[in-house]
């Protein structure tokens, strides 16, 4: 159904896919650069389980071509934030004016934000498309998720189910952002949250974390 539902959202806004080759969005740009997104893409793939040689390309391809994408959009954001800096704009009409380059940054990732996974959906399963999503963001929500299990075995299941629903927004914010700090930044704006709605529900998230600490050394871990 969400399959069904993103590929009818994707045709009213004109943004059409078929089940075709993919190829690499490399014209013009530095092969240097398309080859270490190449690679980062390959690894992602990679941990797909994809049995079809062409089909694991095409994917590829599809998160490379993402990347660029997104690489291009931060790019003329760049390029508007020096033109302001340079302009000798100062005061209110100099926040303005960045504030406009942000929001013409955001409009731009809003608009492609939904069709990666509809292209993706061509070629691959729900379970897949998470892995994407997971390896975009270096798998930080299976990581945080079940820390928080870890860390506090009493939560209850709509408490468990609302620190996921947080993080799963976390991660689709982080899958556009411009660099790895950015992207742990979305999850810690997140964490934070679920911190106070852990605290809203009566749990001493100090004595959580100390009392975890100590089960964790005690089995020989680490965090």
């Amino acid at each position: 159904m969400k399959k069904i539902l993103l590929l009818s959202l994707l045709f009213l806004t004109g943004w059409v896919f078929t089940a075709q080759a993919i190829d690499l969005d490399k014209e013009n740009r530095d092969p240097e650069y398309v080859e270490s997104i190449v690679k980062r893409s390959q690894k992602i793939v990679d941990k797909l389980g994809i049995n079809d040689a062409k089909v694991a390309e095409d994917v590829r391809n599809v998160i490379a071509n993402r990347y660029f994408t997104l690489n291009d959009i931060y790019e003329v954001r760049d390029a508007k934030v020096k033109e302001i800096k340079e302009s000798g704009l100062t005061g209110d009409a100099k926040n303005n004016a960045l504030k406009a380059a942000e929001d013409a940054k955001d409009a731009a990732l809003y608009r492609i934000h939904f069709a990666f996974p509809a292209e993706l959906s061509l070629f691959l399963n729900e379970e897949q498309i998470e892995g994407v999503k997971d390896g975009m963001t270096y798998g930080v929500l299976e990581i945080t998720y079940k820390s928080h299990l870890d860390m506090i075995p009493s939560l209850k299941e709509d408490e468990k189910a609302q620190i996921y629903a947080w993080l799963k927004e976390a991660r689709e914010f982080a899958i556009d952002a411009e660099n790895s700090d950015r992207k742990h930044a979305f999850f810690g704006k997140y964490k934070g949250r679920i911190n106070n709605y852990l605290a809203k529900r009566g749990y001493d998230l100090k004595k959580e974390r100390e009392e975890w600490y100590k089960r964790v050394k005690a089995r020989g871990g680490s965090l």
